[in-house]
């Protein structure tokens, strides 16, 4: 899936502002760099070219690009530019501010979006399973969420089973939790109701970060 905006760009790399290093297993480098008049981000995985991870690589962009393409009229998620060589993610680059880093005050307002926001990507069938601070950007005002790799396409047999659901409840309970935090005002007896996790639920939860955080880092 290569746009007709990437159709002719040249690989990106030279003079890139680089903003994260993957350094874990299949974690991409993220950059911004030109593209034309505009700058993009983009999600580079190809230093597992000719490796045997460059199918899963392979994959993974594959997989956030189609869910980009989906989200086109969302209108809270990064446009997709397309991909480069099927290594690269190329995405339109939004001028925001990191929630609860770089924006540390926001007002109730843009949490009321936020959460009107997810329960539209909901009713879109999907999860985005990763929903963080730093995976929710302030412009202008508006939530825009990025970082779609451990989005969660749903049908609806599985929209509607237990998994489904806790995927759902876990995305609400992130931003709740969020706003509570950064506006102190407290969750509704409903929000609260969400934000009791299940005792399964926090163990797997549990499991997976001391997982995560052993796992090697690539060279």
């Amino acid at each position: 899936m290569t746009t007709c905006s990437l159709c002719t760009a040249s690989e990106p790399g030279a003079g890139a502002r680089i903003l994260k290093r993957g350094t874990r297993f299949l974690e991409p480098d993220v950059y911004v760099a030109r593209l034309g008049a505009q700058q993009a981000v983009f999600k580079d995985y190809r230093r597992y070219r000719r490796t045997p991870l460059s199918p899963l690589a392979r994959l993974l962009v594959r997989r956030e690009a189609r869910i980009l393409e989906r989200l086109s009229g969302w209108g809270y998620a990064p446009a997709l530019l397309g991909t480069i060589g099927g290594l690269v993610l190329g995405m339109e680059f939004i001028d925001g501010k990191v929630l609860g880093r770089d924006v540390a005050m926001v007002s109730d307002e843009v949490f009321r979006r936020l959460k009107g926001a997810v329960a539209a990507l909901h009713a879109a069938g999907i999860a985005h399973n990763d929903l963080h601070g730093s995976n929710i950007l302030v412009s202008g005002g508006m939530p825009r969420v990025v970082d779609f790799a451990s989005a969660l396409p749903m049908p609806a047999w599985l929209a509607r089973s237990t998994f489904g659901r806790q995927l759902r409840r876990s995305d609400l309970a992130n931003v709740v939790k969020l706003q509570s935090r950064l506006t102190g005002t407290p969750p509704s007896p409903a929000e609260a109701e969400v934000l009791a996790e299940p005792r399964w639920v926090r163990a797997i939860r549990g499991a997976w970060k001391r997982l995560y955080r052993r796992s090697p880092a690539s060279t």
